[in-house]
């Protein structure tokens, strides 16, 4: 696929299979239509040149390494039905800058947005109750973090090197902080902690 530089996927699609895209660099745009449910894990790793992703209304979970390695891409647009974010989604998208995700999450996989250095703020949804390993390792640029009550605990160095990040309101219904969850954290001057 070493020609291919935009996929569109139209509506009728229902299915793309693992790795189907893996490796095909030369991609600078990925449009998936709303017939597709799921996107399987390490689908469109390591599509290097990719900048813009849209994702229809259908998918409902984005698999392990889907999407990671696309180091040039800028914005993803996620459609409603999303409920899931495989581990290492979106690993070292490094200039990922613009992210609209829906409010249906209710899980996202450990190191799934590990390296976005560019991703400059995040709201964690409703529905997700854990944050796990190394979500948001080395994610440089994230300030603010919005993190919802339902939240009850924080994986180990889920938030290691964000050195934008001043402050953190950790949830009243956290029970446990993982290893190094903070660390390297250098501009961290407020973290509010219920009694």
């Amino acid at each position: 696929c070493s020609s291919l530089t935009s996929i569109i996927i139209p509506d009728g699609v229902t299915t793309i299979g693992e790795r189907a895209f893996e490796g095909c660099s030369k991609i600078t745009s990925i449009t998936i239509g709303n017939s597709v449910t799921a996107i399987e894990d390490n689908t469109f790793k390591g599509c290097t040149e990719v900048i813009s992703i849209t994702i229809g209304n259908s998918v409902s979970t984005i698999g392990d390494s889907a999407f990671e390695g696309c180091t040039e891409v800028t914005s993803v647009t996620i459609g409603n039905s999303l409920t899931s974010i495989g581990n290492k989604a979106f690993k070292d998208c490094k200039y990922l800058s613009e992210l609209i995700i829906p409010d249906g999450i209710t899980s996202i996989g450990d190191s799934a947005f590990e390296n976005c250095s560019s991703l400059p703020s995040f709201t964690i949804p409703d529905g997700v109750t854990s944050i796990g390993n190394n979500v948001f390792n080395g994610c440089e640029a994230l300030n603010p973090v919005v993190i919802h009550n339902n939240v009850t605990s924080f994986g180990d160095y889920s938030f290691q090197g964000c050195k934008k990040l001043k402050s953190i309101t950790i949830p009243t219904n956290v029970t446990d902080i993982g290893i190094g969850a903070f660390r390297r954290c250098s501009r961290l001057s407020t973290v509010t902690i219920p009694d």
